[in-house]
């Protein structure tokens, strides 16, 4: 069996991987038909839907016996009576993962204006919660300046566990961008956000959508980023495992990936046994 690095990271970046989807009504059957349990699932948050599709979506397929990580965007939540409503109702669920990013809610629909605002009130109740993620923007906000989201992620450090970044599409920005977040301090493991191997006509008809998810928001706004994915040229394997060697620097701390399904579940588990079966393949390839 070849010793080889970063085929071993591949594989434990792809077996750990988690799946973002949105809360739209017939994906909890679609998660449960074509998803092994031992994968996570992550369900977004988007002001169109309110929170209440994300926590029925969230509570259905813990019940079905999956890790689940609800978001719980900021802005969408009025204030702290709700929040402990909330908290109170994934633990009954059995809910132990939470990611709270700050969210689009324009205006807010109470005081929390940023997730820092949250996370303060969440680390004052007596919550479940034993892994919470925060956002990372290898790829730049929209509207927030690079400066202000690292120091974002210096400020919620304290009240995290790890790091879930945006989209990302460019190794060698990620690469960059974590080693500015560690000389900054924040030493939280990262989880890279990236997008599956979704089929482009499909992508391009979600894109026009409104109000069914964080990701496809970003899309819009970001429309060079969009233009990117939906480039013939793109390549999620490609990407994928050039995320794995980056990991393979322990200081970066890249230690998973959060994949962007655009609820193309079936496709996207397809994927990822592909490319385990591809790494074993390899792993016991003779060498020379």
């Amino acid at each position: 069996m070849s010793n080889d690095l970063p085929t071993v990271a591949l594989t434990r970046l792809v077996e750990g991987a988690r799946y973002e989807v949105m809360p739209t009504p017939t994906i909890a059957e679609k998660v449960v038909a074509h998803v092994p349990a031992s994968v996570p699932v992550t369900v977004t948050a988007a002001p169109g839907k309110g929170l209440e599709a994300t926590l029925e979506t969230s509570c259905a397929l813990a019940t079905a016996g999956f890790r689940v990580v609800p978001h719980l965007a900021a802005r969408m939540v009025t204030g702290p009576g709700e929040l402990a409503e909330i908290v109170a109702r994934l633990a009954e669920a059995g809910v132990a993962d939470l990611f709270v990013p700050g969210g689009d809610a324009d205006p807010p629909a109470g005081e929390y204006t940023a997730a820092l605002d949250l996370l303060r009130d969440l680390a004052r109740l007596d919550h479940p919660f034993t892994h919470v993620g925060i956002t990372g923007y290898p790829e730049s906000h929209p509207t927030i300046d690079d400066d202000v989201t690292v120091q974002a992620m210096w400020d919620k450090r304290q009240y995290a566990t790890h790091v879930v970044s945006n989209m990302t599409f460019d190794a060698e920005r990620l690469g960059t961008w974590c080693e500015r977040v560690r000389r900054r301090g924040v030493a939280l493991p990262l989880l890279v956000g990236v997008p599956g191997p979704v089929e482009r006509t499909k992508l391009l008809g979600m894109a026009g959508k409104i109000g069914v998810g964080e990701s496809l928001r970003f899309l819009r706004k970001q429309r060079s980023v969009f233009a990117r994915i939906a480039a013939p040229g793109f390549s999620t394997d490609r990407f994928v495992s050039r995320v794995a060697a980056l990991s393979a620097n322990p200081a970066l701390r890249i230690e998973g990936l959060h994949v962007f399904t655009f609820n193309q579940v079936e496709v996207m588990e397809a994927w990822r046994e592909r490319m385990l079966e591809e790494a074993a393949v390899a792993r016991v390839r003779p060498l020379g």
